[in-house]
């Protein structure tokens, strides 16, 4: 039997297309394998958005050099953000490469007639995501995603909820629905339906326990879609909203399209529409000339907000974006390093604060796995959560009573499942 081994690294959107891919392959035959010595194809689905993301896909690439050049026979492709409009070039860099396409592109060896994220998981997890929408029209300053995955491209209703329903029908209990601005769903389409709709048509799917969605882009995100949150008991109350910095004149030079003042209000706006609301957010630290106090500004915005989660991440200039092109990078790295240090140890007293208010508390869990011997799942809120049991509850809705809160993590037992 033929094997096939998949690398990812990156978003979300990476993973559900790696996860379709492997499904076709499947499908033709092949079965996974966890090394890529043992395959017969491997493919990379790369990711740029940091230099740390790059070098990691770079070093992958060299590693299998030697193997590629050894097995004439095996087939090696690469996909995801590496891939630019200039294939020849990577061909000129990477010549053991046999196939390179663009993110969400066609794989040479898939007929054009069975588009990619049509091909679904024949066996797939209690939680899947589901693509809605490609590309994105923002061009933010500092990203390359634009370049790489294009204009904004997104599926019908119709097909998404015919998807959806035979996810369902093949264990699947949850979904959570990706773009790179799932806010702006829909506008391409002839009858503009926006991502509110798309919610309303999958909150009647029999079967269907959970619904999420990300990522939001603030100046997108309309009061209509935050009234469906409140209102669709399926739509999960958590909601990932990248704000990237305290400051209006960062912001500017980022292109963001918003100000702080603007941003803080949509915060009120959705934490009076819904109570209880677990907010996330992105926040890139040593921008081009960020000063010390203008940092600080960002400082104080998370701990005035409180999120849930952050994701902070160090500006790393991305070849061919507007920041790349318009400004020095000139944060030292140690500079950056200290403000990334900074934010994460807020974020760690602030989601202790936030975590322990759960303890004793009763949640419910959507059991995903096991790891290292314990159930794990999340609450509707997102919060990871630990239990032991000698039970079966793979995909169940299950009642975890808290004992024990960390940062990161909560721990509990349970009480009883909400079934079926």
């Amino acid at each position: 039997m033929s094997h096939y081994y998949i690398w990812t690294i990156g978003c979300q959107m990476n993973k559900a297309e790696s996860e379709r891919l492997g499904s076709y392959l499947e499908q033709l035959g092949y079965q996974a394998t966890a090394t890529a010595e043992e395959a017969d194809i491997i493919v990379l689905n790369s990711c740029v958005v940091r230099q740390s993301a790059e070098n990691r896909v770079i070093n992958k690439l060299n590693a299998l050099k030697s193997l590629k050049r050894s097995r004439h026979n095996l087939t090696l492709a690469v996909t995801g953000c590496l891939v630019n409009s200039d294939v020849n070039q990577l061909k000129q860099s990477f010549p053991y490469v046999d196939y390179f396409f663009k993110p969400g592109d066609y794989p040479p060896w898939i007929e054009k007639q069975n588009r990619l994220w049509a091909i679904l998981p024949q066996h797939p997890s209690p939680t899947t995501f589901v693509p809605i929408i490609q590309g994105c029209n923002n061009f933010c300053s500092y990203c390359i995603v634009p370049y790489r995955r294009g204009r904004e491209r997104s599926r019908p209703v119709e097909e998404i909820a015919c998807e959806v329903k035979e996810l369902v029908h093949r264990g699947v209990k949850e979904v959570t629905l990706l773009g790179q601005n799932v806010d702006s769903y829909g506008g391409d389409l002839p009858d503009k339906p926006d991502l509110a709709d798309l919610l309303n048509e999958l909150n009647v799917i029999d079967g269907l326990y959970r619904i999420r969605f990300l990522t939001n882009h603030p100046k997108d995100m309309s009061p209509r879609l935050i009234e469906a949150i409140a209102y669709l008991d399926k739509v999960c109350e958590l909601i990932c909203l990248p704000v990237q910095s305290g400051n209006n004149d960062i912001l500017m030079a980022m292109r963001r399209g918003y100000t702080v003042e603007q941003y803080c209000q949509l915060v009120t706006e959705i934490r009076s529409k819904i109570p209880g609301v677990a907010l996330s957010t992105d926040v890139i630290v040593g921008f081009p000339s960020e000063t010390q106090p203008q940092f600080q500004q960002t400082v104080n915005l998370l701990t005035e907000l409180r999120f849930d989660t952050i994701h902070v991440a160090a500006y790393s200039p991305r070849s061919g974006t507007i920041a790349a092109r318009k400004f020095e990078d000139n944060i030292p790295p140690a500079e950056k390093k200290r403000r990334l240090n900074k934010i994460e140890q807020l974020q760690e007293s602030i989601a202790t604060e936030i975590n322990a208010q759960l303890s004793g508390r009763t949640v419910e869990v959507l059991v995903e796995g096991k790891k290292k011997g314990k159930w794990q799942g999340r609450t509707r809120s997102g919060k990871l959560v630990f239990f032991s049991d000698t039970g079966n509850y793979l995909g169940q809705l299950m009642k975890i009573r808290i004992e024990k809160t960390s940062p990161w993590s909560l721990q509990g037992k349970v009480e009883s499942n909400r079934g079926d």
